[in-house]
Formats: structure tokens, C-alpha cells, sequence
């Protein structure tokens, strides 16, 4: 599994990925996007847990080939000391570790921030754990679950006289993955002025409350508490999904006054505007209600390829609600932002390529999935000599 690890702007970063599951393990693949060397640390057995995650087809894992495609995959045995010693070796190696264990399990096997730096400067560490590595919360275990409902995310994601919602699928590990990587490569720009590197902190469920945090600051500065108001915002309207005539939905954000101007016009309406009850945001969200039944009455007449046309022509804030057959038929997604992955047993596919484009650099390719401990001899061969 041959892969071009010599351009982006983190060529010649090497990184070993000590994470599994879902957080660490994006913020793997962030750095592998643009560039660097990931060498990911698995059990030599059974290797990451994601590996056995469904959806599978012809035993591989779906979102396992997602997130891990051109790492190299090394095979130790962290509880073993053997192993341990190894990682140490290796740490002093690469620029970065990446670590997801409970805070405190690090230290104990003597493979924490400050054993791995004190020969090794240099070093950045990033460490992605569920509630950080201080505070009363820091040794308890945490996923994403309790990320997306401790966070205050889950109280406001729904409908009023429904349960609260919790995303079905990975959210906050990856946006805290994400963030991660963010953190390792602003402590890599540190590390170019200084010549010291720093240990990154990322609790899962705090990118999460950054989102949200306009609500927690809206409470302690009026003591509101936000609840759920469906496909609303609370803060402005008209805003919602709508069902056109075929049955199809669209999305209509008039977020500010003069989309809703432009709204009203694409409608044949234009004279909504000049109504006391509609004539500011404000306003619109106390008779909210009432004019959610008149957009959605004229989204309901007709298709919603047609809605959408008009609407662009109006140049309203305006999307089809699409699902994955919908997503990789739309011809900006193809060009811009879907990327083949091949020579899995997934066969050819489709996914989702970097989060963000930088000129100069057209991103990695995506070919095969490491097997566990694929690439062992190949890397203690390259970074400590062993043969």
C-alpha cells in the first residue's frame, strides 16, 4: 500500500497514533490529509476496535477504512512492557503522539507527556479523552453520547414535545478530532518559534459547547434556558425545512432582513415585508407561527426542484435536504469535495475527501486499509534501525 507522503504542508511530520475508535483517529487522518506520516499503534491481535464496527462489507469496516487509509500500521502490545518500550523508543522518533487513553494511563505505563518529552523536547502530544485531563470529571470514561448530551447539545436538538435527540452517528468525537488536529498543528507553529513542543488537551464534549455556547451564554446573561424548537433557530425567521408538492423537503434559512425581503419576493409576496407582524426578525419570531404556515403553504405547491430554482434566482439562502444518494449525484460535491477510495474489499467508493483546500496542494489519495501490524518491520526497521 504505496502512498505519496511527500507533498502537502506536514510533509515530513511523523505521527504515531497511539488513539481508537472514532476522535484520535480523525485527528490522524486531519494530519495525514495534508502531508504526514501516521503510524498507527495497534493491538498486534485484534488491532483497533473500529476495525469491527458495522456497516461492513466483505469484513471490512466502512468508517474504519474512512478514517485510516494511507497510516501505517504497527502492531505492539501497550500492556505488555516490551511494547511499551518500544513506543518510547519510536516517540523519540516523531514530531507527534496522538493519545486517547483515560487520563492517568499514561503516566502509569510511563508513557505520559512528561516521561516522552524529557529526552525529547520537541515533542508535541495530544492527548483526546472524554472530559480532559483535569477537573473533578477527568478519570471518568466518556464517549461521544455523553459529549453530545453533557454538552448541552442533545437538550435543544429536537422537537419541543419530543425527547431530546442525540446524533446518529459520530459527532462529537469528530468534531473534537478535528479540533485536535487543530491543536497539534498550532503547538507544531509554536514548536517552529520556540523549539519546544506542548501537550495538547482535547475533551470530547468542549468543541461541542463552543457550538452551543451562545445558549449558555445567553443564560447567564438573561437566565434563559433554550429548549428545543424543531427545525428553528429561535433567533430568527422564517427559518425550516419545508415538504414541496413531490413529497420532497428543501431548506430555507431568511436569516437576516434581507433574505427574508428576497424570500418574500421569490414568493409573490413581496408585501409581507411591510406588515407590522413580519416586518423585522424580531417581530417575525412572534408571529413565527403564522408565517411558517404561509412559507410552507407555498413550498407545498409546487415540486421542489421548482421552489429551489426560484429561490435561487432570488438568491435565497436555500438547499435540497439530501440524503447519500442525493449527495454523490450532485455534481459541486463531485467536484469539489468527494474523493474515490479504492483497493479495500469495499471495492470502488465514494467519501468525503479533507475538510478544508489549501492552493498548491490537491490532497492525498486514498488507497487500501493497513492490515493490523502491516507495516511493524517496515517502521522499526525506518525509525530505530531494527531489521
Amino acid at each position: 500500500m504505496t502512498q505519496d507522503r511527500t507533498a502537502g504542508p506536514l510533509a515530513g511530520i511523523r505521527v504515531l497514533e497511539l488513539g481508537s475508535m472514532y476522535a484520535a483517529p480523525t485527528c490522524g487522518r486531519m494530519l495525514r490529509d495534508f502531508g504526514a506520516d501516521v503510524m498507527k499503534v495497534e493491538d498486534p491481535t485484534v488491532g483497533d476496535y473500529a476495525r469491527q464496527w458495522t456497516p461492513m462489507k466483505n469484513g471490512q469496516a466502512v468508517g474504519f477504512a474512512r478514517l485510516n487509509s494511507g497510516k501505517r500500521s504497527v502492531g505492539l502490545d501497550l500492556r505488555s512492557e516490551e511494547g511499551r518500550e518500544t513506543v518510547r523508543r519510536l516517540a523519540e522518533k516523531v514530531d507527534v503522539v496522538i493519545e486517547s487513553f483515560r487520563p492517568g494511563r499514561m503516566d502509569d505505563w510511563g508513557l505520559g507527556y512528561s516521561a516522552l518529552s524529557a529526552n525529547h523536547p520537541e515533542l508535541v502530544m495530544t492527548s483526546v479523552s472524554g472530559f480532559g485531563q483535569t477537573g473533578p470529571n477527568s478519570a471518568r470514561p466518556g464517549f461521544g453520547t455523553a459529549a453530545e448530551t453533557g454538552s448541552g447539545f442533545a437538550h435543544v436538538n429536537g422537537w419541543p414535545d419530543k425527547p431530546p435527540v442525540s446524533p446518529p452517528f459520530g459527532f462529537a468525537d469528530s468534531i473534537a478530532g478535528i479540533s485536535a488536529a487543530m491543536g497539534t498543528s498550532m503547538a507544531l507553529f509554536g514548536r517552529e518559534r520556540s523549539g519546544v513542543g506542548a501537550h495538547v488537551d482535547v475533551a470530547l464534549y468542549e468543541p461541542l459547547m463552543f457550538i452551543v455556547g451562545d445558549m449558555i451564554m445567553n443564560y447567564t446573561a438573561t437566565g434563559h434556558v433554550q429548549g428545543r424548537v424543531g427545525n428553528g433557530t429561535g433567533s430568527s425567521s422564517p427559518r425550516g425545512i419545508y415538504e414541496a408538492a413531490d413529497g420532497k423537503h428543501v431548506a430555507i434559512a431568511a436569516s437576516n432582513q434581507g433574505v427574508a425581503k428576497r424570500l418574500f419576493a421569490a414568493m409573490g409576496r413581496p408585501e409581507i415585508i411591510d406588515d407590522p407582524r413580519y416586518a423585522t426578525s424580531a417581530v417575525r419570531l412572534q408571529h413565527n407561527d403564522e408565517l411558517q404556515e404561509i412559507v410552507g403553504n407555498w413550498v407545498a405547491e409546487r415540486p421542489a426542484a421548482e421552489i429551489l430554482d426560484e429561490l435561487n434566482k432570488f438568491e435565497v439562502v436555500c438547499s435540497p435536504v439530501n440524503d447519500a444518494s442525493d449527495v454523490v449525484a450532485d455534481p459541486h460535491y463531485l467536484e469539489r469535495t468527494l474523493v474515490e477510495f479504492t483497493g479495500s474489499a469495499l471495492g470502488r467508493v465514494l467519501m468525503p475527501g479533507p475538510v478544508l483546500h489549501m492552493n498548491g496542494y490537491d490532497g492525498p489519495g486514498y488507497h487500501g486499509v493497513p492490515a493490523v501490524g502491516e507495516h511493524t518491520d517496515e517502521v522499526l526497521a525506518e525509525l530505530l534501525g531494527e531489521k
